[in-house]
């Protein structure tokens, strides 16, 4: 019933920028919470920014400083622009809505930080 398409992942040099997107097959209405998380080979996967239904934002301690979360005024897309980017950025990203007691989840886009 819901379904999330993401893009704009890719390959950046260290300290370049990529911005991703999230779009929902619905108008999103109501609570609700929706961030990118994160997923590095051998680690787990981790919130990097989240953004809730009334405009509050939260960022990982990581990426604070580097990375903006934002929607659309419609709230049937999500961003996030990454600047500053490090090696250590590297991974899956997934895009995420919370809304009532349902988790939905992108299929994930690789965004990979290399020299």
């Amino acid at each position: 019933q819901v379904q999330l398409v993401e893009s704009g992942g890719g390959l950046v040099q260290p300290g370049g920028s990529l911005r991703l997107s999230c779009a929902a097959s619905f108008r999103v209405i109501g609570i609700y919470t929706m961030g990118w998380y994160r997923q590095a080979p051998g680690k787990q996967r981790e919130l990097a920014a989240q953004i809730t239904s009334g405009g509050t934002t939260n960022y990982a301690n990581s990426v604070t400083g580097r990375f903006t979360i934002s929607r659309d005024g419609a709230k049937t897309t999500v961003y996030l622009q990454m600047n500053s980017l490090k090696p250590e950025d590297t991974a899956v990203y997934y895009c995420n809505l919370h809304m009532g007691p349902n988790d939905y989840w992108g299929q994930g886009t690789q965004v990979t930080v290399s020299s």
